[in-house]
C-alpha cells in the first residue's frame, strides 16, 4: 500500500501529529525545527488554518479532546496548555512543577500528566486552573523516562510509556500498579510508543529490533511476539479505532489485519 499523498514541512520540520476531533481533512503538530509553535493544517489544500505559539521549548505532547475542537499540550518548557482550534491564543495554562507528558481521558472531562517520570496528576478541565484534584506517586524501579501517557478507552487505566525496556498499567483511579510489561528490547533508550487495543484488553509495543509485543490487561501475560519485517526500531504504533487494523513504523510503515483476538 503506497501513500495516498505527501504533504511537506521541510521548514519547520515534523514531530506529534493528531488528526482534529470528527474532521480526517485536518491535522495539528509539533515542529522539530525554527520554533516551538504548534501548527494546524489542512490536508486538502495543504494550507496552514491557523498557529499556536507559546511554548518555548520542544513539545513533547499533544492530546485532541474527544468531544470537541480543544486540545492540549505538554512542553520541555515545565508547562501544559490548553488550546482550543478556533484561536490563536492559549485558552489555559498550568505548571505541573515538573516535565510533563498528558493526555485526555476519553469523556473529555479530565485530562493526566504524568510528571517528572515519577507522579500522574488528574486535573478537571473545567477548574484545572485550580491545580489537580488527585496525584499519585508511581515510581519505576527501572532507570528511565516517561514519555507517553494514555487512557484505555473505558477510562480506566493509564497506560505509561518510556524511553526504557519496561512499560506499566496503572489503575486510573488512584494510581496502584496493574501490572509492568518488559522483555522487549531498547537498549538505546528510544521513546517507543505503546497503546491499548480499541476494547482494552490487550498492550503493545513496539521494539528496536522491529517485532511488535503484545500483552493481556487482564493476566498481564505476554500472548503474542508479531514480526512485522521492520529494518529498525518500532518508535510508533497505533490503531484504527473504528477498524481492526492496526499500523507500526520505524523508517517504514506495516499495516496489519486481523489484530489481537480477531
Amino acid at each position: 500500500m503506497g501513500p495516498i499523498r505527501t504533504l511537506y514541512s521541510k521548514k519547520y520540520g515534523v514531530d506529534l501529529i493528531r488528526y482534529t476531533h470528527g474532521d480526517a481533512n485536518t491535522v495539528v503538530y509539533s515542529s522539530n525545527k525554527l520554533d516551538d509553535t504548534i501548527r494546524y493544517l489542512s490536508l486538502t489544500d495543504n494550507k496552514y488554518i491557523r498557529y499556536f505559539p507559546g511554548h518555548t521549548d520542544r513539545v513533547v505532547a499533544l492530546s485532541m479532546s474527544p468531544v470537541d475542537d480543544t486540545f492540549i499540550s505538554s512542553s520541555l518548557d515545565m508547562t501544559i496548555r490548553l488550546w482550543d482550534l478556533r484561536s490563536p491564543n492559549c485558552q489555559g495554562l498550568t505548571n505541573p512543577l515538573g516535565k510533563p507528558v498528558c493526555s485526555y481521558d476519553p469523556e473529555g472531562l479530565i485530562f493526566a500528566a504524568g510528571v517528572d517520570s515519577e507522579a500522574i496528576k488528574l486535573y478537571d478541565l473545567r477548574s484545572f486552573d485550580k491545580g489537580p484534584f488527585a496525584s499519585f506517586e508511581t515510581l519505576f524501579s527501572r532507570v528511565c523516562e516517561w514519555t507517553g501517557l494514555k487512557f484505555s478507552r473505558d477510562g480506566k487505566q493509564i497506560l505509561i510509556s518510556t524511553n526504557g525496556g519496561a512499560i506499566r498499567i496503572l489503575d486510573a483511579f488512584n494510581g496502584s500498579v496493574l501490572h509492568t510489561f518488559s522483555g522487549y528490547n531498547n537498549s538505546k533508550g528510544i521513546s517507543l510508543e505503546a497503546c491499548f487495543t480499541p476494547d482494552s484488553d490487550f498492550v503493545m509495543i513496539g521494539s528496536e529490533d522491529g517485532r511488535v509485543h503484545v500483552w493481556s490487561t487482564e493476566s498481564g501475560m505476554k500472548i503474542a511476539v508479531l514480526d512485522g519485517k521492520h529494518s529498525g526500531p518500532i518508535n510508533t504504533l497505533q490503531f484504527n479505532p473504528k477498524y481492526m487494523t492496526f499500523a507500526s513504523a520505524c523508517s517504514n510503515m506495516a499495516f496489519w489485519l486481523p489484530c489481537v483476538g480477531d
